[in-house]
């Protein structure tokens, strides 16, 4: 069967190392939040001025004016720390935070990613996605493998406006999960969701990548 969404979210909170500064995006990558390895910590940073997040709050601990970047509502820790939005992407663009998780509507296989607009339909803005995708050091994608009508996500070269050129270190999806050591290389094929044959990723993706794992 393939990965559900937090199930994703927990296979990309395995990548977390203790002492991380990190930054989630809107959606799938929220709830990575709620599976930080036992023993690890990490700070997490949203891009609206706020250092320190704390868990989802229960209802009535719900405050209007503690919200992330994605108009979610949060909770704050005795370390939590607020700035203003010039501070808050000098650590993006300063290279300070060690990982991002983003979603994506389209990744290629030289690691273009597109996740902030389809041409024709209304948006809010750009957010910080393509400050995010040049100033942090590991960037994550968790994403659906298919689009709602069923077509590819992780293809050949991306057909929508580009957030971030050769930038993308790792995708997982509901059916695999592809990484590449360094911006040079290409994508490998290493982990497929229980259940789930190589043959039906292949059968999914029309991007190029190797595996790196027994053929199923």
């Amino acid at each position: 069967m393939p990965w559900t969404r937090d199930e994703m979210a927990a296979r990309a909170a395995r990548e977390l190392k203790d002492g991380f500064y990190v930054n989630l995006g809107i959606g799938i990558p929220t709830l990575v939040a709620n599976h930080i390895p036992e023993g690890v910590e990490v700070t997490l940073q949203s891009e609206n001025g706020m250092l320190g997040i704390g868990p989802f709050p229960y209802d009535d601990q719900v405050d209007p004016d503690l919200i992330n970047a994605g108009k979610q509502t949060i909770s704050e820790l005795p370390q939590s720390a607020y700035f203003g939005s010039e501070q808050s992407f000098a650590m993006i663009r300063g290279g300070h935070i060690d990982l991002t998780v983003l979603g994506a509507m389209e990744v290629a296989e030289n690691g273009d990613i597109a996740n902030w607009m389809i041409p024709g339909k209304m948006i809010k803005g750009m957010g910080g996605a393509m400050d995010l995708v040049a100033g942090v050091k590991k960037i994550i994608v968790v994403m659906e493998h298919t689009s709602k009508n069923g077509d590819p996500k992780f293809i050949p070269a991306c057909t929508l406006p580009l957030t971030g050129k050769n930038v993308v270190d790792m995708i997982i999806t509901d059916l695999a999960v592809f990484e590449r050591p360094d911006h040079d290389s290409p994508f490998r094929l290493i982990e497929v969701a229980p259940g789930v044959s190589t043959t039906e990723v292949v059968a999914k993706t029309t991007a190029h990548y190797r595996i790196a794992l027994c053929p199923s």
